[in-house]
């Protein structure tokens, strides 16, 4: 059984029928410029298929922000309808930021950032078992290695075109060579067209290598050592071998590292040959010989044996005069066939060549014309069999290609897994269940769910009907703005499909979500303009959470007492959830009924820290800050002074 499941059974999504030119920021113009850059209508309905966030990004342009604005809208993602404040836009994009710390690849940055919160509860349980499935697989990987090997994997890259003029395409027809036009053969080889009359043979031989692409084949050429014929209807790489054999040797790594990704993960791969396939054309070479220093080495060697052999010669008058008459005499002749034949022996051993360079003179002279001939000849041979070679591999590589780039993309998909499941498994996330209720057990926030040691505490924290909506009250620095934030990432990773830092949570689906920080006080315009984002929360049937840290700062205090305490008992009123960290608890329990709860400090350590029970307890009114340092010091005093902290005591 492998060890994972294939990664790329991902979360599906389908488009809307919103137009491109309708987005928001793209137009007419815009919307015709992307559509021909990916190749079309239906190229363009591909790319949001399969979340291909690169291509839109890749265009000129159009920013990575504005591709994911893009893709966003085309796929419906409601994340800014759920998102309603800029503080619950930035949890967002811190929960983002830690998963793309796990990301090795430009494809898996890529989905990451398509992550958005929905209510579409099929399809969060489709990814939430996704990302479970992957935390599980993930445990029994080797983490440190397939990172190692998957940092920066990306799609297999074409290669720029090598020109080489010293070969040639030779083709029939100008329809013939329209058609290899079209094909870009010509950034390769030089292509040329038979006249009616034929080539000649010798401007044929300017080339190292004439590859006759032929239809009819009327071109004779038994005799041309330098051209190889394949038929015009053979597939391109058989014309042109480079075109597959420069894509295998640009890829080789990528290739090689997908191989052992599959290696690990336990899957078969066709990149298994496709190192010693590429290494059987580098490996084949003719054997290098130095033709000129075989000859001239047999030549000198045949010299002195000829010198020798006609020094014993009896040589008699016509011999003389055939001498005389530059003509050799058959005693001689035979001396001179005997050597020379041996010499020929010797270039043919050493070069594996058969012919005779030598003129029959003393001492020996080269036959030039021969020589040169003969290198000619030899070149055009290796160039041929090199050809053939190049073409079988192009043939056996070309057959495995499409399978190659599945392998690599299957590769990317599951650095998408990857990413989402090594991430859940350093943070140990749970699956959350969805009900109609807030119930954390063990929450921790995501800041120190990489934290080890005793001071880190998880918190447990409850908000069910009626309770719909509580104070959070405590010292400062205790952790209530922490559990505010923990509690909203907890709502925003349910609703992204994804499991949460908590021991066990139950979550509450909802439409919308605000997280409003602390606000310092506001002038006259600014305070109104806060309301206006603020009150209409309340005004819609929609199912919020709403989280408000501190906001009794907006105004002066009796003003803001009157629209927290208004606001909350709208909200109690409704399907909606909300948390409000306060000081001002006792003040807004005079005008509302609202379950207060508590984070209570338990002392203060021997640097003046405080040791602090963070998980709230319901039902209490936490002291502050002040009130216990005050506490500590009047039990710590004597006299007049103690009776005076008592007395400030007495109004906490």
């Amino acid at each position: 059984m492998e060890l994972i499941t294939r990664w790329c059974i991902l979360m599906g999504a389908a488009a809307t029928n919103l137009e491109l030119k309708n987005i928001k920021g793209v137009g007419e113009k815009l919307s015709s410029k992307i559509v021909q850059h990916v190749g079309g209508e239906k190229e363009l309905n591909r790319i949001i298929k399969e979340l291909d966030l690169e291509k839109i990004s890749s265009i000129e342009g159009i920013s990575q922000k504005k591709s994911i604005e893009i893709m966003n809208q085309l796929l419906g993602n409601p994340a800014q309808k759920f998102l309603k404040s800029d503080r619950a836009i930035q949890l967002y994009d811190e929960i983002i930021e830690k998963i793309l710390s796990y990301s090795n690849t430009k494809y898996s940055e890529n989905r990451i950032l398509l992550l958005a919160p929905s209510k579409n509860i099929k399809a969060i349980k489709k990814q939430l078992s996704f990302v479970m499935n992957a935390k599980e697989a993930v445990s029994k990987l080797p983490i440190s290695k397939l990172q190692k090997l998957m940092k920066n994997l990306h799609e297999p890259q074409e290669v720029r075109p090598k020109f080489d003029a010293s070969k040639a395409i030779l083709v029939e027809s100008p329809e013939d060579y329209d058609y290899l036009l079209d094909l870009k053969l010509n950034q390769y080889y030089p292509i040329i067209t038979l006249s009616e009359s034929m080539m000649i043979e010798e401007e044929l031989q300017n080339y190292e290598l004439i590859i006759y692409v032929y239809t009819q084949g009327f071109l004779e050429v038994d005799d041309s050592n330098n051209l190889v014929m394949i038929n015009k209807d053979s597939p391109v790489h058989e014309i042109v071998p480079e075109i597959i054999l420069d894509y295998f040797n640009h890829n080789k790594k990528l290739f090689e590292k997908v191989l052992e990704i599959r290696k690990i993960l336990g899957k078969d791969s066709v990149l298994e040959d496709v190192v010693t396939i590429l290494e059987s054309v580098d490996s084949f070479k003719l054997k290098e010989i130095d033709l000129d220093e075989i000859i001239n080495s047999s030549k000198k060697i045949a010299d002195n044996e000829l010198k020798e052999a006609i020094k014993n010669i009896d040589i008699d008058g016509d011999e003389v005069l055939d001498l005389l008459n530059n003509e050799i005499p058959p005693k001689i002749g035979k001396i001179f066939d005997k050597i020379i034949t041996k010499a020929k022996n010797t270039i043919k051993s050493e070069s594996g060549i058969d012919f005779d360079p030598f003129l029959r003179k003393y001492p020996l002279e080269l036959d030039e014309n021969e020589i040169e001939r003969i290198k000619q000849m030899e070149s055009s041979k290796k160039e041929n069999r090199i050809f053939d070679i190049k073409s079988t591999v192009a043939s056996q590589l070309g057959a495995i290609k499409e399978k190659a780039i599945i392998e690599v993309k299957e590769a990317l998909e599951f650095d998408y897994g990857f990413c989402l499941g090594s991430f859940a498994h350093e943070y140990n996330l749970s699956p959350p269940k969805f009900a109609n209720s807030f119930k954390l057990k063990g929450a921790l926030h995501l800041e120190l769910g990489l934290e080890k040691g005793d001071n880190i505490q998880r918190v447990d924290y409850d908000l069910s009907v009626p309770d719909n909506i509580a104070l959070l009250t405590g010292a400062n620095s205790g952790g209530k703005t922490t559990l505010l934030e923990t509690i909203g990432q907890i709502a925003i990773m349910a609703q992204m499909g994804l499991p949460v830092c908590a021991e066990s949570a139950e979550v509450k689906l909802l439409d919308e979500m605000y997280h409003f920080s602390k606000k310092r006080s506001l002038d006259a315009g600014a305070f109104e303009s806060f309301l206006n984002v603020f009150i209409p929360i309340v005004t819609t049937d929609s199912e919020k959470l709403v989280l408000l840290d501190e906001l009794e700062g907006i105004t002066e205090l009796e003003a803001a007492v009157k629209i927290i305490s208004s606001f909350i008992d709208m909200i109690k009123e409704s399907k909606s959830f909300g948390i409000i960290v306060t000081h001002m608890a006792k003040e807004l329990m005079e005008y509302t009924d609202i379950r207060v709860d508590g984070i209570e400090a338990k002392g203060l350590d021997e640097k003046y820290e405080l040791i602090v029970d963070r998980t709230p307890k319901m039902n209490c009114l936490a002291r502050s800050t002040p009130e216990f340092i005050l506490k500590r010091i009047y039990e710590n005093s004597e006299g007049k002074l103690k009776e005076v902290y008592g007395e400030i005591l007495k109004k906490f």
